[in-house]
Formats: C-alpha cells, sequence, structure tokens
C-alpha cells in the first residue's frame, strides 16, 4: 500500500481474479473476507465453488468423528445459517455454480433447511456439481445398534421426501449408518437422476439383504462395511470404478450385468472361486495396491486366468508403515491376515494369456520370489510387450524404511534381465527404473472410497 493510498494492490486487482482466489478457501474463511469492504461482500455471490461442511465449523482439534452432541447441534446449526446466508445472496442465473458441496448431520430440521435451500437455487442456477455428505455422528460401527440404523434411515427418508428439488439435482452422495426399508435405495436412485457417485458406508436394507442397483448416469459406487449378502449391479451403462470392502462370508456376492465400461474394482485378496472369477471377464485393466512386503504373489494368477481380456496389470508391494496397524491386540481383533499368500492351483500353470501387453511392478525387489513371479507371467502371457519393475514408493511420513535389494546399476540390470529371461521364449522388453513414469504414476490407484 502507497503513502497516502487509500486502496490496496489486492482490491485493485479485477474482480475474477479475486473471485478466483476466494474459490480456493472454505465458505466461513471466504465469508470473513465481506467485512472488509462493500465489494468483496459482493464476490462472496459470484463464488464458483461453495464447499460447506460441518467440519469448517468445529473447534479446532475436534473431528466429526468425536463431536460431542452440543457442539453437533451448534456446527448443524452454522452450516445451515452459512448454506441459506451464501445462497440468497445470488442472483438468479447472473454465475455458474461448478460445485456446491455440503456436509451435515442427520439431525433435528438442519438437513430439511439445507435440502430446500440447495433445491431452490437448482432451480433457479445452472449447478454442474452437486454433492450432499450425510453424517450420523458416529464412526465406530461397533458403537451403533440396530434400532439407531432404523431410527437413522428414517430420519433421512423424511428428508429425502421433503426435498425432491435438490436430491433430482444431485451428482454425489455419501451416506453412512444407515439401514433402509426395502425399497428405499431403490426409491433414491431413481430419483436422482443425475447422480454420478454413491458411496455406502455401513448402510443396507436388513442384515444379510441384497442390493440391486439400475441407473443410467452412475460411473463411481463405492459399497464399504455393508451386511449385504449380495450385490447386483444391473444395468449400469456409465459405471466405470467400483470399490466393494467389506462383503460377507457368502459365494458370489457380486453380480456384474450390463456394467460395460467398467474398468476399475477394489477388492480385498481372498481365496480364488469360480464364481468370482465371473467378476473379471469383462476387466481390460487391474490394479492390486499396498500387497504386504514378503507375500506371495502367485495367486495374482488367478486373475490373469479369469480375465481373459486384460491389457494392463499393475501391483504395489509396499509396506507402508506410516498407515499399518501394528499393535497385535486391534489386527486379531479387526481380523487382519497373517498367511504370505492365496493358494493357486497350480494344475493351471500352463495356460497362455492373449491379450496382456504391459506388466507393472513398483515395489520389486531382485529376490526370487519376484523374479520366479515375473517369469510365470511373461511366459503365460504370450504377447506381452513391456514389463516395468520399479523400486519402492516415497512416502515422506515412512520412517526407517529397510533397505531393498534392487538393480540399481548397469550390471545389476543386465544379471536381473538375465535370471528373468533364461530358459523362457518372450519378446518383452524389461525395463528397471527407481522413478515411476508419470503415465504409470497416474494409473496407480488408491482407493478414495474406503474409510
Amino acid at each position: 500500500m502507497g503513502k497516502g493510498s487509500r486502496d490496496d494492490r489486492l482490491s485493485a486487482l479485477p474482480d475474477d481474479i479475486l473471485v478466483n482466489i476466494l474459490d480456493r478457501l472454505n465458505v466461513p474463511e471466504a465469508a470473513r473476507t465481506s467485512i472488509l469492504a462493500r465489494r468483496w461482500g459482493q464476490l462472496c455471490a459470484k463464488l464458483s465453488r461453495l464447499i460447506i461442511s460441518v467440519q469448517d465449523f468445529l473447534p479446532e482439534g475436534v473431528l466429526h468423528t468425536n463431536v460431542s452432541v452440543e457442539e453437533l447441534v451448534r456446527t448443524n446449526a452454522a452450516v445451515v445459517q452459512a448454506t441459506e446466508s451464501i445462497l440468497a445472496r445470488r442472483n438468479p442465473g447472473e454465475h455458474t455454480i461448478r460445485l456446491l458441496s455440503t456436509t451435515f448431520y442427520l439431525r433435528d430440521d438442519a438437513p430439511l433447511s439445507i435440502g430446500r435451500a440447495v433445491g431452490h437455487v437448482m432451480a433457479t442456477h445452472l449447478v454442474e456439481v452437486a454433492k450432499f455428505t450425510v453424517r450420523t455422528g458416529k464412526d465406530d460401527i461397533a458403537e451403533i445398534d440396530d434400532d439407531e440404523l432404523i431410527t437413522c434411515a428414517r430420519k433421512f427418508m423424511v428428508f429425502f421426501d421433503a426435498c425432491s428439488n435438490a436430491f433430482g439435482g444431485l451428482t454425489s452422495l455419501d451416506l453412512e449408518n444407515l439401514r433402509f426399508g426395502e425399497s428405499d435405495i431403490s426409491s433414491i436412485l431413481v430419483s436422482c437422476k443425475q447422480l454420478k457417485h454413491l458411496h455406502l458406508y455401513n448402510c443396507d436394507c436388513g442384515e444379510h439383504s441384497t442390493l440391486q442397483v439400475d441407473h443410467a448416469h452412475l460411473s463411481e459406487l463405492c459399497i464399504v462395511q455393508c451386511l449385504l449378502s449380495h450385490v447386483k449391479l444391473s444395468w449400469l451403462p456409465q459405471l466405470t470404478q467400483l470399490v466393494f470392502d467389506g462383503w460377507i462370508d457368502y459365494d458370489d456376492p457380486l453380480f456384474i450385468g450390463h456394467v460395460p465400461l467398467l474398468k476399475a474394482i477394489w477388492v480385498q485378496p481372498e481365496c480364488p472361486t469360480q464364481s468370482l472369477a465371473s467378476v473379471f471377464r469383462q476387466l481390460r485393466f487391474v490394479n492390486l495396491v499396498n500387497i504386504p512386503e514378503g507375500y506371495d504373489l502367485t495367486w495374482t494368477m488367478f486373475i490373469l486366468e479369469a480375465a481373459p481380456l486384460l491389457k494392463d496389470l499393475y501391483i504395489t508391494v509396499w509396506d507402508h508403515a506410516c498407515s499399518m496397524e501394528m499393535d497385535e491386540e486391534k489386527r486379531k481383533k479387526e481380523l487382519y491376515s497373517e498367511d504370505k499368500g492365496v493358494e493357486w492351483d497350480e494344475a493351471a500353470a500352463d495356460f497362455q494369456h492373449r491379450s496382456l501387453v504391459t506388466l507393472v511392478i513398483c515395489g520389486f525387489e531382485s529376490e526370487d520370489c519376484f523374479v520366479n513371479y515375473v517369469r510365470r507371467v511373461m511366459t503365460a502371457a504370450v504377447n506381452l510387450e513391456d514389463v516395468f519393475l520399479y523400486s519402492r514408493l516415497d512416502c515422506d511420513n515412512c520412517k526407517d524404511e529397510k533397505k531393498i535389494r534392487f538393480p540399481w546399476t548397469k550390471r545389476q540390470r543386465i544379471s536381473l534381465k538375465k535370471r528373468i529371461t533364461v530358459g523362457i521364449e518372450s519378446f518383452a522388453i524389461i525395463h528397471s527404473s527407481k522413478m515411476v513414469r508419470d503415465d504409470h504414476q497416474a494409473k496407480i490407484l488408491y482407493p478414495e472410497c474406503s474409510r
């Protein structure tokens, strides 16, 4: 600010640049700028990204999973006030809303107030992406009994029935801890015609129930810790990514019908069965992440057998120390597996796979188990073109990582290539490097839906 000047350089910037700056703040921070001058108050009405979350109104250090009842009520009221206030400032049809996301607790009349405000703005503005994240205030499934699940689901359905305009324009819905009636989820999918992303955490229609999903636009479906015996993906022409984590021990838990675009499925390793094989028949790309170090990779050959159209197989082997559960009692309680691999029928080891062209392994070591696995894939995949072997991925939070055997030098790379190719016929080119190629890094998907 120059001497004697009444305006600072920031205020001298054009409106579109200032709005771009405000779009990078959360709603409470952006709203505070309105006290600077009348112009700043007008800018808040032009924001294109509106992310209003209970977490932003909680005291510092308090998470949504351990909030008290008093704080829950207060923060919910703050979300209602912020939603109504910031949406009421906007002139109908004047500025496109690129993202409208609200996260709130399923309590009292707060959801109804938020739903009606969002529904009104959808009727008067162009909203490209609209998201509801509905919390119950509890994160530990063990602390929630059946009656609470049913009660929460009934509250949600009252909210849903009263705010049809808002749900009709939703593109993303994140729900937790709800036990619906038999036809409730189907009704939600029918009403949410624009829905592209659906995340269900500890949601079902009763223990051992079946979830059938039909939707014209749904592209991402995440089902985590839901007490479902079966999931039927009957008709999902736009589905590209599926996460199914924590199913009950049933044969053939997942049925895949018309899902022509499905390219990513996240599952937990388990003993392969013929019924599970049906899930993989149309897969073109498979990415196996966070396989513990020291575990046998031979079981992954089952995926090659079950996915005859598979073109790219990515595997990440990594003891991610900063996120691993090390407490032995907790590991037993949460049923962590201590097995070093999964059985695989060696009698089928002579099969040929004609579609696989790329094998990528992150966390490769020059140990016999890795070398033998690569040899096995190269022998089976008769049209394999490239094998990329990378060192362990870097993590700033993992400390005291052990040294790994990796072909760092040219001489070591030549020696490794000889060990892999001796006695087998393959035209595949072997690449080894510490740095992961950008296009490979982009495909190493870590399932964000899981909690």
